[in-house]
Parts: C-alpha cells; structure tokens; sequence
C-alpha cells in the first residue's frame, strides 16, 4: 500500500534523474570540478600542508564558482517552458503538485550531491592518506567526514533556495540574477560578523577548524582554534593557484596581517550551530517553495 501511494513520486524522480545525466549543464560542472580539483592537488601537492588543501579543494562549493550551477539547477524545474508541460502532466494524470515538486527537488539534491561527493570524497581521501613532502597536519576521520557533510548541507540549501526563487519568480534568468547577486550580497554583510553558520565565506575559513576535530571534543582545545597562519596560508594557495593558470609569479603576501585575519575568530565553533543555521532555511524555503506552487495557476 504504501510503494502504491509513492509510484507518482517515483515515477517522476526516476524520469528526472535520467534527465539531469543526460544534461549537459550538469555533466559540464562535474567535467569542470573535476579538472579543477585536480589542478588544485597538482599545483599544491608538494607545498601546502593537508588541511588547507582540502580547505582550497572545498572553497569553490562554497564561494565561487560551483554554487551557480546549483542554484541554475533549482530553478529548471519550475520556470520558463517547463510549465505547459507540468501543467498538462498535473492536470490529467493522477499527481499531485507536492508529489512532482517533492519529486524534482529530490532528484536535484541527489544529482548536485552526488557530482560533488564522487569529485571531492577520493581527493580529500588522497590528499589526507598519501606521502607528500609537506610538514604533518593530520586530518582526523570525524573532521572530514563533518566538513563534508557540511559542504553538501550548503549545496542543498542552494537547490532549495533555488527553487523558491523559480517557484516565485517564474522567470528563470531573472532569479537567477537575483539569487547570484543576493547570495554575493548576504554572504558579504555577514562575513562581517564571522557568523559560520549563515555565511558560507565564514564556514569556508572555518574549515581547516573542522577538519583537524576529533570525536571527542574535551582533548582538542588546541585544534578549535583557527590558526593564523592556516589563514595566510589558505589565501596564498588560491594566489599561486591562479598564477600558474595566468603564468605569472605570484604576489608576496602582506607582512601586516588584517584584523579580520585575527587568531580566535572561530574558537567557538560548534558543528550543532552550522548545522541548524542550514538546516532550518533548507526546511523553511522548501516549504514555502511548496506554499507558492499549491497556489500557482497552472
């Protein structure tokens, strides 16, 4: 009875999980993360310590580029020529609105986790288990697991996020424009704060913090801290990297470090906080997403 009541939402998440394989806009991203990644491990591979590789080998999921085709897949499923096709397919077969938008959703968060964890779970496994000539900083199993699962938790609000602005909006280049742009905007003002748990540049500075964390938390007062020099060294990686693509010599890093760069920024990290402070958007937009589509003329 109850494989019967999911058929419609199965039926459909099949078919939409055929369609994103079969599109190019996703097996461009996973061509293009994978090459990145990889130039990410070739350029610091012999240098730069574990922890801050993995760090710089997350930081685009969470800064830039990766999060726009993420939020472009949100949107898709909603908006533009889709809807005489949905509105067709709800009206005369037996399917309700949640159970195609439930569907879809679902069948984004699967595609966007699944490219991302095939990518980046063997090259944060590689670059934490392989001899390299770099000085020993050791990531705990409990930390890359945790940082991750946090990553993916980012990746899954976008989806959502997405889709409220394409369930909203209706037009798809103009969400996009406005999520782009608002999630730039938002991010900034509160990077400011050094809130981790709202702002992915925050979080992505967090990252080595998470990465060194062990299970038990009363025997790792040293490893919360992020270190000042992690931070440095997370920002010159990302120069060198960018000038070995332009074939320049990269620029000496500032002996004054800024106030932002400060020690202590994120002693208080707390893997609860980051993840209500995703978790609870994710849940909020999908149900709002799905408030707007029950009340949508088709």
């Amino acid at each position: 009875m109850f494989h019967t009541a999911l058929m419609p939402f199965l039926a459909i998440l099949r078919y939409e999980l055929r369609s994103l394989r079969a599109s190019w806009l996703v097996r461009l991203w996973f061509i293009a993360s994978l090459l990145l990644t990889l130039l990410w491990l070739a350029a610091s591979w012999a240098t730069v310590p574990t922890v801050i590789l993995i760090a710089a080998m997350l930081s685009p999921y969470l800064i830039f580029p990766w999060f726009i085709p993420v939020m472009i897949l949100g949107i898709s499923p909603v908006t533009g020529s889709r809807l005489d096709a949905l509105a067709d397919g709800i009206l005369s077969r037996p399917i309700t609105r949640h159970e195609y938008l439930g569907a879809c959703w679902a069948a984004r968060v699967i595609i966007v986790l699944a490219v991302y964890l095939v990518v980046m779970a063997p090259a944060a496994a590689l670059a934490a288990l392989a001899q390299r000539p770099t000085a020993p900083d050791p990531v705990t199993l409990y930390g890359m697991v945790s940082a991750l699962c946090l990553v993916g938790l980012v990746l899954t609000f976008l989806v959502t996020l997405g889709f409220l602005a394409g369930t909203y909006m209706r037009g798809p280049l103009v969400a996009a424009v406005v999520l782009i742009f608002g999630w730039f905007a938002i991010n900034l003002f509160l990077h400011n704060f050094a809130l981790e748990a709202f702002s992915s540049v925050s979080l992505n500075q967090a990252l080595p913090t998470v990465l060194r964390k062990p299970w038990r938390t009363e025997n790792a007062v040293a490893e919360q801290a992020v270190r000042q020099e992690d931070l440095e060294t997370l920002s010159r990686t990302g120069d060198a990297f960018l000038s070995v693509l332009s074939g320049k010599r990269p620029a000496p890093a500032p002996k004054p470090p800024a106030p932002f760069f400060e020690k202590g920024h994120y002693e208080d990290f707390a893997l609860w906080r980051v993840l209500l402070g995703y978790g609870v958007p994710t849940l909020l937009a999908f149900g709002l997403a799905a408030w707007c589509f029950s009340r949508r003329d088709l």
